[in-house]
């Protein structure tokens, strides 16, 4: 039986993790994550990693969307402004991806906070179409400015840490997974501070907010900055990781990707960003093992990227239909069952 204890300070009630079964479990992940890469074959560790940085991404998607309420379709636009800024910084200036990356996550945010600046006057659907227009002007810059290698793009040499040449999945992974638990963590603690609550409120009640003292302006452009930073990190990260950036790196379905991954996994949840990001990954790996099986002969391909889009609707379809929560929802309904298992009725 589980005896509920009181908290005695306000360290204690305000810590991330309060007990010592989630320490036990934190544990137990930090291991299976330095373990993982030496038992997994070179397919799964390109996966993790790609898994990686779309959980990167999405949580930046999800500091936007899912907690301040602020619609965006731009997330691969942004990812794109990172990932040009590594490979522009690498391949003239030479500089290492411990300054790289940083700058990408900064010249992100700053054109996040640009496209966030008409969020005061409008949201939703609205709101939706700005950010796909700047998808569309970022697109035509990445293809038309000469120092971006225009439509042919520009080739990223691998980075390199302690000597060493990241350029497998397995060295990249340390690189990787690594900056993904550090970014994480940030956005949990983040929604322990004032910022965070206040991008609560927004979302909840922006009227109710700004009469409360909140700044919307403010925050709401800290919001699409903080979400732009995330998605710069895993830009730049994508760049290093691929190895050649153009601007077909980056298309719109990217950005509905992204969406899909925050509302299958759970709006406004850390864990929902994780589940979703991850099964939204493996979704068009099974869909390239289904249609290789299918007898369609040389247009298999070519049907993959129809057949991608259509699955990625309807998986938001029905996510928001019948499990608005997501999977992070479905998850602690198994937590519940099981705590309370076989004393259930």
């Amino acid at each position: 039986m589980r005896i509920a204890t009181a908290k005695t300070s306000y360290a204690a009630d305000q810590a991330l993790f309060d007990s010592r079964t989630q320490h036990v479990w934190l544990c137990l992940l930090a291991l299976a994550l330095i373990g993982f890469p030496f038992f997994a074959n070179a397919y799964w560790l390109y996966l993790a990693c790609l898994v990686a940085i779309h959980i990167i991404s999405a949580m930046g998607l999800n500091l936007l969307t899912g907690y301040t309420g602020l619609v965006s379709l731009g997330q691969a636009a942004f990812m794109g402004l990172g990932a040009y800024t590594v490979a522009v910084l690498q391949t003239r200036f030479g500089l290492p991806f411990w300054i790289t990356l940083p700058a990408a996550g900064v010249v992100a945010m700053l054109g996040g906070v640009l496209v966030g600046i008409p969020s005061l006057r409008v949201k939703g659907l609205y709101l939706a179409i700005v950010t796909i227009a700047a998808s569309f002007i970022a697109h035509f810059l990445f293809a038309n400015l000469s120092f971006t290698g225009g439509t042919a793009g520009l080739q990223v040499a691998p980075a390199r840490a302690l000597g060493i040449d990241l350029d497998t999945s397995f060295r990249i992974y340390w690189l990787i997974v690594p900056i993904m638990v550090l970014m994480l963590l940030g956005a949990a603690n983040l929604f322990r501070t004032r910022i965070g609550r206040a991008f609560i409120a927004i979302r909840d009640r922006d009227i109710s907010a700004e009469v409360l003292g909140i700044d919307l302006l403010r925050y709401k452009l800290l919001s699409f900055g903080l979400s732009s930073f995330y998605a710069g990190v895993a830009g730049g990260l994508w760049a290093y990781f691929f190895r050649v950036v153009t601007p077909e790196s980056f298309p719109l379905i990217l950005s509905i990707f992204y969406l899909a991954a925050i509302i299958v996994g759970g709006m406004g949840s850390v864990l929902g960003t994780i589940l979703g990001a991850a099964f939204m990954a493996m979704v068009p790996e099974v869909l390239k093992l289904i249609v290789g099986w299918l007898p369609l002969g040389g247009d298999a391909l070519s049907l993959l990227s129809p057949v991608r889009t259509i699955v990625f609707g309807a998986l938001i379809v029905g996510f928001l239909i019948f499990e608005p929560h997501g999977l992070a929802e479905m998850w602690r309904r198994v937590r519940r069952f099981f705590h309370l298992w076989p004393f259930r009725t």
